[in-house]
């Protein structure tokens, strides 16, 4: 493989595990009218798309400007003071790239909160091209439109590009890009569906050997 395109939520950081309290008890509540949906209904969602998800789906409280509000608030707490960088993944990325590997970030995360991570662990430089479900007209995750964005920015074509990812969305977007898909399962994410990967690696150290495996 000639790329590796890593997921930022729940596989650079372990944002997951943080995000699903915030949801269950800050957001959600007051963003749903009626009925009820869980941070793992949503994972791999962006914002603005869950705001009209839920909109449509449930009816919500509160305007798009609002809800994206609520949101950067709690992630700028979040990514500044709560969440941990992937144990090894420094050197895994400095080993990628010795062997000419290219990397990105692609994350359906704004891109204000990736610029909070690349700063926060001082990553900036590490890849090649970071994608964020705002850089694509179309929809974010699980479409493959940020995927294809990645492939296009990397001049790599998709089938030689290896994706990691957590949540069933974004493993339903690397699949429907074509491209190898590491389903990365962790204790946060044991709710998500991920057996249509095409690996899955469970803990950091069996995440970091299946990587470099792929593109040795």
């Amino acid at each position: 493989m000639d790329a590796v395109c890593f997921d930022m939520d729940g596989v650079i950081v372990d944002s997951e595990r943080h995000w699903v309290p915030l949801e269950n008890e800050r957001i959600l509540p007051r963003a749903v009218e009626s009925g009820t949906v869980t941070a793992s209904d949503i994972t791999g969602m962006n914002v603005t798309d869950l705001h009209a998800h839920l909109a449509e789906e449930y009816g919500t409280t509160m305007s798009e400007a609002a809800f994206v509000a609520l949101y950067d608030e709690a992630a700028e707490e979040l990514y500044t003071e709560r969440v941990a960088l992937l144990e090894g993944f420094e050197p895994l990325c400095e080993r990628l790239r010795d062997r000419g590997t290219a990397l990105s970030i692609v994350s359906s995360s704004p891109n204000r909160w990736i610029r909070l991570v690349l700063d926060r662990f001082d990553l900036r430089g590490t890849f090649d091209a970071v994608v964020s479900a705002e850089d694509v007209d179309g929809p974010s995750k699980p479409a493959p439109d940020v995927y294809e964005r990645a492939a296009a920015r990397l001049d790599v074509a998709p089938e030689r590009c290896v994706a990691v990812e957590d949540s069933a969305h974004g493993v339903a977007a690397a699949a429907a890009a074509g491209m190898y898909c590491v389903g990365y399962r962790t204790d946060a994410n044991e709710s998500q569906d991920l057996s249509s990967a095409d690996a899955i690696a469970t803990g950091p150290a069996a995440l970091r050997e299946r990587v470099e495996a792929l593109c040795a």
